[in-house]
């Protein structure tokens, strides 16, 4: 894969994909396989650059890894590593899901500070004061910081949490699983992906209970086994998809996917004109005729419409009939993509947390720049809706969430594809 997408839009999109394991589950169960004794082998695992990321962590503190044709084994050390490498934990956020597994099995953990997407502030300090109540003594320093678990282990803590942060919760519900008695998280974010990580601690012999709800009870045992998991579908690769299709026109069958989690989009996107066909674990969504704008759409924690899925729907709507306005109060540069929507023609503007779009008839294809994973996302469906050669650059965000996504969307009937770095 080069490094350049070059798309000529203009294609309605037909045809059927299975949705692959969530990226925002894969990526904090791979950190909480080092909690276990014994294997681990996780199904249905895309091949992503942040999992890459995640496998070289796992291997950098002494776990032995095997990755092939989605499926990933890890057999942990007797004891890790403390250091996590600094390359991969520099390269994206969710290093931080290591904190709590290496407290446990190596008794510290030095790391530099997460990296990621820059979408606004995003401050691990929830992480670090919960896993300071439980025991453990934070040194930051230049860059980096320390954590040290007291010598008989961290300690189970009622805790209420200051916002309902996912990957807090996540991070804490690990440390919780192994500490000595009972945590109770007040104030836990919901979401589908820590219900998964509940689920995959719960088949190693963990104790959780009210997982996806505001309240959180764990019970710390001894020690975890190894077991066999198959995560959660990708529902913001599903809504990727949903929009793309909205945006296009054409017909597609999302398989391996949970209609239900994706709740507020499909309801915005029949609303708008749509064909919407829902199953347990699959839908179908047409759209033949132009969008009509889609009023005022709110995002928040789930069940919420979802944040990661707002940039990747606004897409669909730069040519609908009307207005559409997308507010994101979680991340204030959630629509960085703003800038280049307007490059191709979109009526697009900024207003506070506020993404607002007058519908055009068409646009035109030109040169982007991808700045995060799912504005870069947006930036490909709205490149696919466009009349003309658009090229997109920076897709190595776009790589973090997106298994190919050039040969995704060609299967589609899309005309897209690589180039090299060089441009040809």
């Amino acid at each position: 894969m080069g490094g350049e997408l070059i798309i000529r839009g203009g294609r309605p999109l037909y045809g059927t994909v299975r949705i692959p394991a969530a990226k925002n589950s894969i990526l904090p169960l791979l950190a909480a396989a080092l909690l276990c004794q014994g294997q681990v082998t996780f199904e249905d695992v895309p091949a992503l650059t942040d999992v890459e990321n995640s496998l070289a962590l796992l291997k950098g503190v002494g776990c032995g890894v095997s990755s092939r044709a989605g499926r990933v084994r890890i057999c942990p050390p007797r004891r890790a590593a403390p250091v996590l490498p600094e390359g991969p934990a520099r390269a994206m956020r969710s290093s931080v899901f290591y904190l709590a597994p290496l407290l446990h099995r190596a008794g510290s953990v030095t790391m530099p500070l997460p990296g990621g997407c820059r979408i606004g502030a995003r401050p691990i300090d929830i992480h670090l004061d919960g896993l300071a109540a439980m025991g453990a003594r934070v040194e930051m320093g230049a860059g980096g910081l320390t954590l040290k678990a007291p010598p008989e282990g961290l300690r189970g803590v009622d805790w209420r949490m200051r916002l309902p942060s996912v990957g807090a919760t996540e991070t804490l519900m690990m440390a919780a699983v192994l500490a000595r008695g009972v945590t109770v998280l007040r104030g836990a974010a919901c979401e589908p992906e820590i219900e998964d990580l509940a689920r995959f601690l719960g088949r190693c012999g963990a104790l959780i209970c009210g997982a996806g709800t505001p309240t959180i009870w764990i019970q710390g045992v001894r020690e975890l086994e190894g077991t066999d998991y198959t995560p959660i579908p990708d529902r913001i690769t599903a809504s990727t998809l949903a929009g793309a299709v909205a945006g296009c026109g054409g017909r597609l069958e999302l398989e391996n996917c949970r209609p239900d989690q994706m709740a507020p989009q499909l309801a915005l996107l029949k609303k708008a004109g749509c064909r919407i066909e829902t199953r347990a674990n699959d839908l179908t969504i047409a759209r033949q005729e132009p969008l009509a704008g889609g009023g005022t759409v709110y995002t928040g924690g789930y069940p919420a419409f979802a944040t990661d899925a707002a940039p990747v729907t606004a897409a669909a709507f730069l040519t609908a009939r009307g207005e559409t306005r997308f507010c994101d109060r979680v991340f204030e540069n959630r629509f960085s993509c703003a800038e280049d929507f307007a490059k191709l023609g979109a009526q697009v503007r900024r207003e506070g947390c506020c993404l607002v779009i007058r519908g055009v008839r068409e646009l035109q294809g030109c040169q982007l720049q991808a700045r995060d994973l799912r504005g870069g996302a947006a930036l490909v469906t709205a490149a696919l809706c466009a009349a003309g050669e658009s090229r997109i650059r920076g897709v190595e965000h776009i790589q973090r969430g997106y298994e190919d996504i050039a040969e995704l969307y060609s299967r589609l009937g899309a005309r897209i594809r690589w180039a090299d770095e060089t441009g040809a």
